[in-house]
């Protein structure tokens, strides 16, 4: 039979109250007394179900999410998850609140992070900007005990708590494998279309991106990257003007989002056709890859990073180890012919 908490107090001849103190860690017990049951409890090997005792207590876990606006249907999407589970709080023991800010605004995410210290929820989940900046709200976010995960994009040098998203720098191999096959030994240029560099998803994307085709498929030259700030109007503007002044692009490997744009841009170039990666399964990239605009897509699952930050949050507040593999984020990758139903996707 597993240890009780009634085998401690008999074990150390103090009361169930005294043993509730030391296992809730409250003052009020003296050194001696505290020493006294955590020797019992070493020695019967006594192992407290944090999860179920704070069900018994109600405990209610408030939570923030600080996500990006712009015109991006992958965090749209996020978003949605984020509510839905905002809805399900009453039977998950969770109060989220939601927090926007402009995409790539290092100043107004500090401001956001800032609000998260004085609010002092449980944890925080946030889309990084790899800043100086951020990390130092990070730092005093730790500092605080506040509980943080980092979604789709890390923060590089911080005391963040999880990163809840796919391995981009693989992520980016994979596509400059995917794009040399597509190609099959054609030469020529590559164009990037990035939403900002100054995310390291898109810096780490890259970074794997060029050594697959530095090391495997020297024929192809990448261009200098295209920032589309992960707007479809912006996205078209840069990559028409990359093809017009590049007339040997034979392929685009779209890195972040503001595909609306790419795929008109892909759609009024005249020539021949162009070999495309992009990333998300989108309704517009779906569509793209029916029609062969696409050639393949790479996917994270939006639904199971969102739960995923929840589950590392409560944890975390609990004081509980993290089960790496049920938060490892897998990458998907899809083709016309193994396009998923909508809605059919899940963790």
């Amino acid at each position: 039979m597993k240890p009780t908490v009634h085998d401690i107090a008999a074990r150390a001849g103090v009361s169930l109250a005294t043993v509730d103190r030391v296992l809730n860690r409250r003052v009020g017990v003296r050194a001696a007394t505290r020493d006294r049951v955590e020797a019992a409890i070493g020695a019967l090997g006594y192992s407290r179900d944090v999860a179920a005792a704070n069900l018994a207590k109600g405990r209610i876990y408030p939570l923030t999410f600080i996500l990006p606006t712009n015109d991006n249907s992958f965090m749209r999407d996020l978003k949605t998850q984020v509510e839905q589970a905002a809805v399900r709080s009453a039977t998950e023991r969770t109060r989220i609140g939601i927090v926007e800010v402009p995409a790539f605004d290092v100043p107004a995410l500090c401001d956001a992070l800032d609000a998260v210290l004085a609010d002092r929820p449980f944890g925080v989940a946030f889309v990084a900007i790899d800043a100086p900046e951020i990390s130092e709200r990070a730092d005093r976010l730790a500092e605080a005990g506040i509980a943080m995960v980092t979604l789709v994009s890390d923060l590089s040098g911080s005391a963040r708590d999880h990163y809840a998203g796919i391995d981009n720098i693989a992520a980016g191999r994979t596509a400059a494998s995917l794009l040399g096959r597509f190609l099959n030994g054609r030469s020529g240029s590559i164009a990037v279309l990035s939403g900002s560099m100054l995310v390291r998803d898109h810096r780490e994307r890259l970074e794997g991106f060029e050594a697959v085709l530095a090391g495997e498929f020297r024929h192809l030259r990448v261009l200098p990257v295209l920032e589309g700030r992960d707007d479809p109007i912006v996205a078209e503007t840069v990559l028409a003007g990359a093809f017009a002044a590049n007339r040997d692009i034979v392929g685009v490997y779209s890195l972040g989002a503001g595909n609306r744009g790419l795929v008109r841009a892909l759609k009024a170039r005249a020539g021949a056709k162009v070999a495309v990666i992009a990333h998300e399964l989108t309704d517009t990239t779906r569509a793209a890859l029916g029609e062969g605009v696409i050639d393949a897509v790479l996917n994270q699952d939006a639904g199971h990073e969102v739960r995923s930050a929840i589950r590392v949050l409560k944890a975390k507040a609990d004081g509980l180890a993290v089960i790496a593999a049920q938060e490892r984020i897998r990458l998907d990758i899809f083709l016309r012919d193994n396009l998923p139903e909508a809605g059919t996707m899940g963790e």
